[in-house]
C-alpha cells in the first residue's frame, strides 16, 4: 500500500494537493461551525443513580435539581434593614419579570424570610433561584448587568462561564502555539520550506477534525472540550508525522546524491512512512479507548482526538509526498549556510554522535540504571497513591470569575447548612400513608452520622416526593460520600433514588471504574498487535507497555502535587481545587500512551532496520538511537509546544491536560528514550527479538516485515554470530 501511495504522489502530486486543499477547505468552511453545535458539561452519565433522580424530579416539577443560579447580593447598611429588604425583594421581583412566562417553572427563594441566606455578618444576603438553565441564567445576566451590588454564580452562570472562557482560551493557545510551532520548526527542519510543511499538515488534520466532529454533532450531543483536544492534538501530530518523513526524506534524498525520483520517495514511506502508519493507528486506538465511557466528555474526546490522528497520518501519508515530490532537493532551500550544514551532517549520521555515545555508555551499565530511572519514575509517580477526586464545579472558573467568587463567597460566609444538600427522590403516591411513611424514613436518615439537617418530605408532583439531606461535609468530602452509601443501604418501602452532588461522584466513579477495564484492555492489546506487526517480537510490545504505564504513573504523581497539593499554584496561575477531576487522569493516560508508543515505535523501527542490515544488537540499539535522538528530541519539544500552550488556559481542567500531556512527553523522550530503553534492550539482548514460533511463522506469512524472509533469516543468524 505504501508503496503505491508513494508511485501516486511521484506521478500526480498536483492531482492528490488539489485535493488537500479541497478537503482542508470543506473542513474549514463547514467544521467552523462546530463550536455552536457543541455543549458544555457531558460528565454524567444516564444509568448513575443520581442522575436518574434529577430527571425525575425535573419531570415531576418541572424544576432541574441541578440548575441553581445563586446571587450574592452586598448589603453594606446591613442586610436586616427596611432598605436592604426592599432592595432584595425589588431584585427578586426584577428577576421573576426577566424570566417572563417561564417564572412559573423557576423557584426564587426569599431572603427575608431564610435566615440562612444572610451572611455571618450580615452584610450579605444570597438570593437562590432554582430549577434555572443556562439560556435562563442568561436572561437573568442581562437583566442584572448594570447592578453593581450582584455577583452571580451557580450552576448555570459557571456552565456559561466555562463555555465563554474555553472559547476565548482556545483562540489565545492558537496565537500562543502557532508562531512558536513555526519558529521552532524552522530551527528543527533547518530550513524555511521545510518548515513550512508541518504547519501545512497541522492544518489539514484540525480542519479534517472539524469536519468530523460536525457531522458526528448531528447524530449525539458533543462536549466542547473537545476542541482544545484537536487543535493542540492536530499540531504535535502533524509535527511528529513531518518530521519523521521530512528528516528521513532528507537521508535518502543525500544517499541519492541530492537527485530527487521515484526510489527516494519509495524508501520514504517503506520506513518513515511505515512508522508513521502504525503510530497513527497505535495513537487513534489510544485515544479510541475513551469512547466506551458513557460521559459525553471523554466519549467527546475520545471522538476527537481518534479524528485527528487519523486525518494526520493520512495527511502525512499523502499530502505530505506530494509535496516532497514537487520540492524534490527544493525541500532544503531558503536556508542560512550553517543551517545547510547541519541539515546534510543530520541526514549522514555517524557512529560518533551524541545519542550514540550516549547509548554506548548507558549499555555499558545497564542494570544499575535500569533500576535507578525505574526507581525515578515510580517516585515521581507515588503521590498519586493519595489522590482524591472531584467533579466538575466552580473552582475550575479563574478566581476573577463571578461563577467562583459566588462559590468561595458561599462557602465562607454563609452557614453550612448551605452545603450542596445530597437530594432524594421518593416515587409514592401524594397521600397521607405515604406521607407518615416518608416521614418515619426521613427520621432515620436524621440520626446518620455526618447529616447536619433534613428538610420537611414534600411532594412536588405526581406520585414523587423530594427531601433535601444537609451534609456536614461539601460535595467531594468523604463523609458526604459516606453519607450517600448510608442513605441508599436504608430500607424503605417506596423506591428511593438519591442524588446531589455527592452522589454524583460517587456514581461517576462507579462508573468510570465499570468502563476502565474495557478502556484499558483495547488500548494495551490494540499496542501489542500493532508492534509486533512492526517488529514481529513478543517481548517489545509487552516491554513497551509495561514503560508506558510508568510514564503515566509518574505523570499521574506530579498532577497530583501541582493540582491536587497546589505546588506551582502562583507560576502556572490557578487556585487548587484540592482534588483531580475523575475524568482527567483517563483522558490523560490515553494522550499519554498513544503519544509515547509514536516515540517508540520511530525509535523500534530505526533498532530494527539497523539490526535487520546485519549490526549485532548493541550495535544497532546505539545507531537507532543516533538516528532518531535528535528528531525525537525534536519532535518532543515542539509537541511540547503545541500541546503544552493549553497550559495557559484559565479552566483547571485544560490546563491539567496541557501539563499532564507535557509532561508524559518530556518524560517519555528523556527518561524512556535516553535511558530506559537502551538500557533494557542490552539487558534483554536478542531475546529482544523473541516471539513463539507460531507468532513468528504467522508474521512471516503475513509479510508484516519490509524485508524479505530469506533475508530476516540471514539477519537473525548473523545477529547471533555478531551478539556479544
Amino acid at each position: 500500500m505504501l508503496m503505491r501511495l508513494a508511485d501516486l504522489a511521484a506521478r500526480r502530486p498536483r492531482l492528490l494537493l488539489a485535493g488537500a486543499v479541497a478537503f482542508t477547505a470543506a473542513g474549514l468552511v463547514v467544521g467552523s461551525t462546530v463550536t455552536s453545535r457543541l455543549a458544555s458539561g457531558g460528565f454524567d452519565d444516564a444509568t448513575m443513580q443520581s442522575v436518574q433522580a434529577s430527571e425525575l424530579l425535573r419531570r415531576a416539577s418541572g424544576q432541574d435539581p441541578g440548575q441553581t443560579l445563586l446571587a450574592i447580593v452586598r448589603t453594606p447598611e446591613g442586610a436586616r434593614t427596611p432598605a436592604a429588604q426592599a432592595r432584595l425583594r425589588a431584585l427578586a421581583l426584577k428577576v421573576a419579570a426577566a424570566l417572563g412566562p417561564l417564572a412559573p417553572s423557576v423557584s426564587v427563594g426569599d431572603p427575608t424570610a431564610d435566615p440562612r441566606l444572610i451572611a455571618r455578618d450580615g452584610r450579605s444576603v444570597l438570593l437562590v433561584v432554582r430549577g434555572v438553565g443556562e439560556q435562563l441564567a442568561g436572561r437573568i445576566q442581562r437583566v442584572l448587568r448594570d447592578e453593581p451590588d450582584v455577583l452571580l454564580g451557580g450552576s448555570p452562570i459557571v456552565a456559561r462561564q466555562v463555555d465563554e472562557i474555553v472559547a476565548r482560551d482556545l483562540k489565545r493557545a492558537e496565537l500562543i502555539a502557532f508562531p512558536l510551532v513555526f519558529l521552532l520548526s524552522l530551527w528543527v527542519f533547518r530550513g524555511l520550506v521545510a518548515a513550512l510543511l508541518p504547519p501545512l499538515v497541522g492544518a489539514v488534520a484540525i480542519a479534517g477534525a472539524f469536519l468530523g466532529l460536525r457531522a458526528a454533532a448531528e447524530a449525539t450531543t458533543l462536549s466542547v472540550y473537545a476542541l482544545n483536544l484537536v487543535v493542540g492534538m492536530g499540531l504535535g501530530l502533524a509535527i511528529d508525522y513531518s518530521l519523521f518523513v521530512v528528516s528521513r526524506y532528507r537521508e535518502e534524498l543525500a544517499r541519492a546524491g541530492g537527485v530527487a525520483g521515484p526510489e527516494v520517495l519509495r524508501r520514504t514511506l517503506a520506513t518513515a512512512g511505515r512508522t508513521v502508519l502504525f503510530s497513527g493507528i497505535t495513537v487513534a486506538t489510544a485515544l479510541a479507548a475513551l469512547l466506551v465511557f458513557r460521559q459525553k466528555f471523554l466519549f467527546s474526546m475520545g471522538l476527537g482526538g481518534m479524528l485527528v490522528a487519523l486525518v494526520a497520518m493520512g495527511a502525512a501519508l499523502v499530502a505530505l509526498p506530494a509535496a516532497l515530490a514537487l520540492l524534490g532537493p527544493r525541500v532544503n532551500a531558503l536556508s542560512p549556510a550553517f543551517l545547510r550544514r547541519s541539515a546534510a551532517a543530520t541526514a549522514r549520521p555517524a557512529e560518533r554522535g551524541f545519542w550514540f555515545r550516549l547509548a554506548q555508555l548507558v549499555m555499558r551499565r545497564p542494570l544499575p540504571i535500569a533500576i535507578g530511572a525505574t526507581a525515578l519514575l515510580l517516585a515521581l509517580g507515588a503521590p498519586f497513591l493519595g489522590i482524591r477526586f472531584t467533579t466538575v464545579d466552580a473552582r475550575v472558573l479563574p478566581a476573577s470569575s463571578s461563577g467562583y467568587q459566588v462559590n468561595e463567597l458561599v462557602r465562607r460566609d454563609f452557614p453550612r447548612s448551605l452545603n450542596p444538600p445530597v437530594v432524594v427522590a421518593i416515587e409514592a403516591p401524594a397521600d397521607q400513608a405515604a406521607a407518615t411513611r416518608i416521614a418515619a424514613w426521613a427520621d432515620t436518615v436524621r440520626r446518620l452520622p455526618n447529616v447536619a439537617d433534613v428538610s420537611q418530605p414534600a411532594p412536588v408532583g405526581a406520585d414523587v416526593w423530594r427531601v433535601d439531606v444537609g451534609t456536614v461535609g461539601f460535595g467531594n468530602d468523604p463523609a458526604a460520600e459516606q453519607l450517600v452509601h448510608r442513605i441508599r443501604a436504608l430500607p424503605s418501602a417506596d423506591p428511593v433514588l438519591v442524588g446531589g452532588r455527592a452522589a454524583f461522584l460517587v456514581d461517576q466513579k462507579r462508573s468510570l471504574g465499570e468502563r476502565l477495564p474495557w478502556a484499558a484492555l483495547i488500548v494495551v492489546l490494540v499496542t501489542l498487535l500493532v508492534l509486533f506487526a512492526m517488529t514481529g517480537s513478543l517481548l517489545l510490545p509487552i516491554k513497551a507497555v509495561i514503560l508506558n504505564l510508568l510514564t503515566i504513573s509518574a505523570v499521574f504523581g506530579v498532577l497530583v502535587l501541582i493540582f491536587q497539593r497546589g505546588h506551582l499554584q502562583g507560576p502556572l496561575g490557578f487556585r487548587s481545587p484540592g482534588a483531580i477531576d475523575t475524568t482527567q487522569p483517563l483522558m490523560i493516560a490515553a494522550i499519554a500512551f498513544g503519544v509515547s508508543t509514536d516515540y517508540g515505535v520511530f525509535l523500534l523501527s530505526r533498532i530494527k532496520e539497523a539490526r535487520d542490515s546485519g549490526l549485532d544488537d548493541r550495535h544497532a540499539v546505539a545507531l537507532g538511537l543516533e538516528r532518531t535522538g535528535r528528531i525525537v528530541t525534536a519532535a518532543a519539544l515542539l509537541f511540547v509546544v503545541a500541546i503544552g500552550a493549553f497550559a495557559t488556559s484559565r479552566i483547571v481542567q485544560i490546563k491539567e491536560i496541557g501539563v499532564g500531556t507535557a509532561l508524559a512527553v518530556i518524560i517519555d523522550a528523556t527518561i524512556i528514550r535516553a535511558l530506559l530503553v537502551p538500557s533494557l534492550m542490552q539487558l534483554l539482548g536478542r531475546w529482544n527479538w523473541w516471539a513463539p514460533a507460531p507468532l513468528a511463522r504467522l508474521h512471516r506469512r503475513l509479510g508484516l516485515d519490509e524485508t524479505g524472509p530469506s533475508r530476516r533469516a540471514a539477519t537473525w543468524r548473523t545477529s547471533r554470530r555478531r551478539a556479544p
